[in-house]
């Protein structure tokens, strides 16, 4: 795994490699379980754990 895989993403880094936005964002955390960590008033993300929730179809529409 590499270095960039390890790191936590910001909620701007994370919308910048998903090619969204930050209200999808929320939505995706709020109704579709993206994996996404609370940190004070910050979201965090593992870039490993939203790659492997987007491979497993958790983005698409219901």
């Amino acid at each position: 795994m590499g270095e960039t895989e390890n790191r936590w993403l910001s909620m701007t880094e994370i919308c910048q490699h998903l090619g969204i936005s930050r209200d999808t964002a929320i939505k995706w955390i709020n109704k579709n379980n993206m994996p996404a960590h609370k940190i004070g008033r910050l979201w965090k993300f593992k870039i490993s754990e939203v790659d492997e929730w987007v491979k497993s179809g958790g983005a698409t529409e219901k």
